[in-house]
């Protein structure tokens, strides 16, 4: 289960690519659009808010077996913040962001020290929210894979590696 960002929908291209290659691989994705965005809302609620939707959201679908749920940006912090509370078995996070561009000491690292469950961070090497060595080096023990030259977008550089590191993770987390 994917959700998307503050600033988007799930028709980001970073949450397009992942879902085509998941869903190539025989996995099933759903992606889920927040209730703010169904409502035309521009701005995204308090993330207790983000929160409660994507449990409600999740719990709805009542998936059998395994999850693992992420999301891209903000996405990312929510299902950091619920994989606990939902007994997902992993999260990928997409774009996570760190802090605040230009505010490094704003870290929301804590956020993916946390998160219960492995955490896969995908991440743009030039994302002004926190770079893939940014991320690397504050939440030590997570798998990063960085996607060279890319933005907080993700739109420009190979995504390939990264769908190829979330199908990984989740055949490992299925045995």
């Amino acid at each position: 289960m994917l959700g998307h960002g503050a600033g988007g929908g799930v028709d980001a291209h970073d949450l397009a690519a992942l879902a085509a290659g998941v869903t190539a691989a025989g996995y099933a994705v759903v992606l889920v659009e927040q209730p703010w965005r169904v409502a035309g809302r521009r701005v995204a609620p308090r993330p207790d808010l983000l929160d409660e939707a994507w449990l409600s959201a999740v719990g709805a679908l009542r998936p059998s077996g395994p999850i693992v749920v992420g999301g891209r940006s903000a996405g990312a912090r929510v299902a950091c913040r619920t994989a606990g509370s939902l007994g997902a078995v992993g999260v990928v996070a997409l774009a996570f962001p760190l802090h605040p561009p230009g505010r490094p000491e704003r870290t929301r690292a804590e956020e993916l020290r946390a998160c219960p469950v492995p955490v896969l961070v995908i991440q743009g090497s030039r994302d002004p929210f926190g770079s893939a060595n940014e991320v690397a080096a504050v939440a030590r023990g997570l798998r990063v894979v960085e996607v060279h030259g890319a933005d907080h977008s993700l739109a420009r550089g190979d995504l390939g590696p990264a769908v190829e590191a979330v199908v990984a993770l989740l055949g490992k987390v299925g045995e």
